[in-house]
Protein backbone atom coordinates (compact mmCIF):
# COMPACT_ATOMS: atom_id res chain seq x y z
CA UNK A 1 0.00 0.00 0.00
CA UNK A 2 1.37 3.08 -1.22
CA UNK A 3 1.08 6.05 1.66
CA UNK A 4 2.25 9.65 2.07
CA UNK A 5 4.10 10.04 5.22
CA UNK A 6 2.39 13.30 7.60
CA UNK A 7 4.89 13.35 10.14
CA UNK A 8 8.74 12.35 10.43
CA UNK A 9 9.01 8.84 11.29
CA UNK A 10 12.46 7.61 12.16
CA UNK A 11 11.80 4.40 10.94
CA UNK A 12 10.36 4.78 7.57
CA UNK A 13 10.97 8.83 6.55
CA UNK A 14 10.44 12.09 6.73
CA UNK A 15 7.52 14.39 6.28
CA UNK A 16 6.03 14.55 2.68
CA UNK A 17 7.77 10.95 1.17
CA UNK A 18 6.17 8.58 -0.04
CA UNK A 19 6.87 4.70 0.89
CA UNK A 20 4.92 1.82 0.25
CA UNK A 21 4.02 -0.12 3.43
CA UNK A 22 1.86 -2.79 4.90
CA UNK A 23 -1.65 -2.70 4.61
CA UNK A 24 -2.36 -3.49 7.96
CA UNK A 25 0.42 -0.75 9.51
CA UNK A 26 -1.10 1.64 7.83
CA UNK A 27 -4.60 1.20 8.53
CA UNK A 28 -4.24 0.25 12.25
CA UNK A 29 -1.48 2.38 12.97
CA UNK A 30 -0.28 5.13 10.52
CA UNK A 31 -3.86 6.11 9.06
CA UNK A 32 -5.64 6.44 13.05
CA UNK A 33 -2.87 8.46 14.79
CA UNK A 34 -2.52 10.92 11.61
CA UNK A 35 0.50 9.76 10.83
CA UNK A 36 0.55 9.07 7.20
CA UNK A 37 -2.57 9.17 4.49
CA UNK A 38 -3.15 7.47 1.42
CA UNK A 39 -1.07 8.10 -1.56
CA UNK A 40 -3.97 9.18 -4.33
CA UNK A 41 -2.70 11.88 -6.88
CA UNK A 42 -5.01 14.86 -4.92
CA UNK A 43 -2.98 13.88 -1.60
CA UNK A 44 -0.07 14.04 -3.55
CA UNK A 45 -0.35 17.11 -5.02
CA UNK A 46 -1.27 18.91 -1.58
CA UNK A 47 1.54 17.29 0.18
CA UNK A 48 3.97 18.54 -2.11
CA UNK A 49 2.65 21.99 -1.39
CA UNK A 50 2.92 21.81 2.04
CA UNK A 51 6.10 20.49 1.93
CA UNK A 52 7.03 24.04 -0.09
CA UNK A 53 5.34 26.20 2.34
CA UNK A 54 6.99 25.06 5.41
CA UNK A 55 10.71 24.81 3.68
CA UNK A 56 9.90 28.51 3.21
CA UNK A 57 8.85 28.78 6.57
CA UNK A 58 12.07 26.81 8.04
CA UNK A 59 14.47 29.07 5.63
CA UNK A 60 12.92 32.11 7.26
CA UNK A 61 13.34 30.38 10.60
CA UNK A 62 16.65 29.28 10.08
CA UNK A 63 18.11 32.82 9.11
CA UNK A 64 16.66 34.59 12.17
CA UNK A 65 17.91 31.85 14.41
CA UNK A 66 21.48 32.70 12.77
CA UNK A 67 21.43 36.59 13.37
CA UNK A 68 20.28 35.60 16.89
CA UNK A 69 23.49 33.06 17.42
CA UNK A 70 25.68 36.11 16.15
CA UNK A 71 24.06 38.16 18.90
CA UNK A 72 24.42 35.71 21.19
CA UNK A 73 27.73 35.18 20.65
CA UNK A 74 28.63 38.73 21.18
CA UNK A 75 26.95 38.64 24.51
CA UNK A 76 28.63 38.72 27.98
CA UNK A 77 26.55 37.86 31.06
CA UNK A 78 27.92 39.54 34.41
CA UNK A 79 26.56 37.91 37.69
CA UNK A 80 27.65 39.21 41.31
CA UNK A 81 27.18 36.27 43.67
CA UNK A 82 28.26 35.68 47.38
CA UNK A 83 31.64 33.15 47.41
CA UNK A 84 33.31 31.43 50.52
CA UNK A 85 36.38 30.41 50.09
CA UNK A 86 38.26 29.27 47.09
CA UNK A 87 36.39 31.43 44.85
CA UNK A 88 33.33 28.93 45.33
CA UNK A 89 29.90 30.03 45.48
CA UNK A 90 27.20 30.16 48.38
CA UNK A 91 24.41 28.65 45.39
CA UNK A 92 25.08 28.54 42.10
CA UNK A 93 24.50 30.23 38.37
CA UNK A 94 22.01 27.98 36.76
CA UNK A 95 20.24 28.35 32.92
CA UNK A 96 17.21 29.78 34.58
CA UNK A 97 19.63 32.37 36.04
CA UNK A 98 21.13 32.92 32.47
CA UNK A 99 17.85 32.93 30.63
CA UNK A 100 16.39 35.42 32.50
CA UNK A 101 19.89 37.35 31.74
CA UNK A 102 19.59 36.85 28.56
CA UNK A 103 15.88 38.15 28.41
CA UNK A 104 16.62 41.47 30.10
CA UNK A 105 19.26 41.89 26.81
CA UNK A 106 16.04 41.68 24.65
CA UNK A 107 16.56 38.40 23.76
CA UNK A 108 14.48 35.56 23.57
CA UNK A 109 15.56 32.02 24.51
CA UNK A 110 14.30 29.01 26.38
CA UNK A 111 16.27 27.63 29.66
CA UNK A 112 16.02 24.14 28.19
CA UNK A 113 18.29 25.17 25.27
CA UNK A 114 21.02 26.71 27.42
CA UNK A 115 23.30 23.58 27.66
CA UNK A 116 24.90 23.70 31.33
CA UNK A 117 26.89 19.94 31.73
CA UNK A 118 26.40 21.55 35.58
CA UNK A 119 25.36 24.49 37.68
CA UNK A 120 27.84 26.94 37.69
CA UNK A 121 29.76 26.96 41.17
CA UNK A 122 32.73 28.77 41.14
CA UNK A 123 34.07 32.35 40.45
CA UNK A 124 35.34 33.55 36.88
CA UNK A 125 34.65 33.00 33.44
CA UNK A 126 32.77 30.29 32.00
CA UNK A 127 31.63 30.08 28.34
CA UNK A 128 28.02 28.68 28.02
CA UNK A 129 26.27 26.77 24.82
CA UNK A 130 22.87 27.41 24.00
CA UNK A 131 21.51 24.97 21.23
CA UNK A 132 18.74 26.88 19.18
CA UNK A 133 17.83 24.31 16.95
CA UNK A 134 18.00 23.07 13.06
CA UNK A 135 22.57 22.31 14.07
CA UNK A 136 22.73 25.98 15.34
CA UNK A 137 24.47 27.17 19.02
CA UNK A 138 25.84 30.01 20.18
CA UNK A 139 28.27 30.74 23.24
CA UNK A 140 27.54 33.17 25.82
CA UNK A 141 30.35 34.28 28.41
CA UNK A 142 29.31 34.58 31.74
CA UNK A 143 30.99 36.01 34.11
CA UNK A 144 30.94 35.47 37.97
CA UNK A 145 32.46 37.61 40.16
CA UNK A 146 32.05 38.25 43.77
CA UNK A 147 29.78 40.74 46.14
CA UNK A 148 31.84 42.51 48.06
Amino acid sequence: MKIILNENIESLGEIGDIISVKKGYARNYLFPKGLAQLATDKNIESTKKLVVLREKKDAINRSNLEALAKQLDKLTLKFELQAGEEDKLFGSVTSAMICDAIEEQGYKVDKKEIHLEEPIKHLGKHPVEIHLGHELSAKVLVKVSSLE
